[in-house]
């Protein structure tokens, strides 16, 4: 994925990365970054694990086939097994 954008250096120092980069790396605000000064311009990069992790982006990256748990279900379930390890 290349692309070639355009952007300003604002007088407080700050440039505003285009929508359609930030969107093209699903780079939402707070997103953190490495910034590396090399002889022909600079490389960002985000910071690695920096990508935010809510719960909502979380849900369904495990497929689960079976009926619908509760939460009580859930807790029991997960207390029931860190019994069994101790």
């Amino acid at each position: 994925m290349s692309q070639t954008a355009k952007t300003k250096l604002s007088t407080k120092g700050q440039v505003v990365l285009p929508k359609s980069v930030r969107a093209a790396h699903r780079w939402k605000p707070g997103t953190e970054f490495i910034i590396q000064d090399r002889d022909d311009g600079i490389l960002l990069k985000p910071k690695a694990g920096a990508t935010a992790r809510t719960w909502e982006s979380m849900v369904g990256c495990l497929p689960y086939a079976g009926p619908r748990k509760s939460v009580k279900e859930m807790d029991k379930a997960v207390a029931a097994e860190a019994r069994s390890r101790k």
